[in-house]
């Protein structure tokens, strides 16, 4: 059973930072792409950066220089810096296995003054 456990997320003033982590257990983490989604109220989930197995990475134009995400597969998880948050990242963050589709349970991030 696949199971993707986020964590990190909180309440941050505009151009705050955090990080977020997401551990991974029944896949065999390092051959699967992983990803971040968010979620705003209202709107559609979105992709906000995804990394391939061999560290190739893509970013949604609007984080593109401010987020950045990572992965460390010997602890089956995946990161996702932020840095120079915007009112506009307020969302929930959700970590995301592209093979299977799972998806985890999503940890809040709100940035507001």
């Amino acid at each position: 059973q696949v199971q993707l456990v986020e964590s990190g997320g909180g309440l941050v003033q505009p151009g705050g930072s955090l990080r977020l982590s997401c551990v991974a257990s029944g896949i065999i983490f390092s051959i699967n792409t992983m990803g971040w989604y968010r979620q705003a109220p209202g709107k559609q989930r979105e992709l906000v950066a995804s990394i391939g197995s061999a560290g190739s990475t893509n970013y949604a134009d609007s984080v593109k220089g401010r987020f950045t995400i990572s992965r460390d597969n010997k602890k089956n998880s995946v990161y996702l810096q932020m840095n120079s948050l915007k009112p506009e990242d307020t969302a929930v963050y959700y970590c995301n296995c592209r093979y299977t589709g799972s998806w985890g349970q999503g940890t809040q991030v709100t940035v507001s003054s």
